[in-house]
């Protein structure tokens, strides 16, 4: 495992296969998966600022999941984190103010694809969570209003924090290219979101450019460049 992976705490998920579905579009489909790595926490503001070059931050901050920062903001932070540690960034934005990239998965760093993102947060599980949503997640019943330190909640069986609640994350994916054009996908629910809202089979949608205080990202890799074992 390189410095950069330590950098960001990530843990390795085995192969396997995830039923997705669209409601909107009543429909369902199945993805089979090759093994990843996905950071254990959101991106904090501390890793988020180290790898921007911005300055120092008060040490509360530091732990706080990084919000408002719209998903080109993640694809340039992926490939920053990519170029650090060596590998070949996996997005390529072809005009950022229409939000226009292809993203190339040659073993460096990005968003999750939805189908990783949501079978990594379910876990083996196949309930609309992994388990009680005050022992598991920030939303609006618990948060005071406002986002929380990372990783303060229990996390699910392979051992991720955060994956519901706390913050949206924004997915690699297009939501629906013919509809909506270059809208990338966002999951998880927030810490201003009703518990009806933080689940995971929970969808939104919007322009790459959109920022809003109650959505982030965490990083993702493919095994098949990573050379570790499985973390679970």
């Amino acid at each position: 495992m390189t410095e950069t992976d330590s950098l960001v705490d990530m843990v390795l998920i085995g192969a396997g296969r995830i039923e997705l579905r669209d409601d909107r579009q009543n429909r369902r489909w199945e993805v089979d998966l090759p093994s990843f790595l996905i950071a254990k926490y959101p991106v904090t503001e501390r890793v988020f600022a180290r790898l921007a070059g911005v300055g120092a931050m008060r040490p509360e901050e530091a732990v706080l999941p990084i919000v408002g920062v719209s998903w080109i903001d993640a694809a340039l932070f992926c490939n920053r984190l990519s170029e650090r540690a060596g590998l070949v960034p996996c997005y390529t934005l072809s005009d950022r103010a229409d939000g226009g990239a292809t993203v190339r998965d040659d073993g460096g760093y990005r968003m999750a694809w939805e189908a990783e993102w949501e079978f990594a947060c379910r876990a083996g599980s196949r309930a609309p969570r992994y388990g009680p949503v005050d022992e598991i997640a920030w939303y609006a019943g618990n948060s005071d209003g406002t986002r929380q330190p990372v990783g303060l909640k229990r996390a699910n069986d392979w051992g991720l924090h955060d994956m519901l609640g706390n913050v949206w994350e924004w997915c690699s994916d297009q939501y629906d290219p013919a509809v909506y054009g270059t809208y990338r996908t966002f999951r998880g629910g927030g810490w201003a979101d009703q518990e009806r809202g933080v689940f995971a089979g929970n969808r939104r949608r919007s322009h790459p450019t959109f920022k809003i205080d109650d959505l982030g990202f965490r990083v993702v890799r493919t095994a098949r460049a990573a050379g570790s074992r499985p973390g679970r």
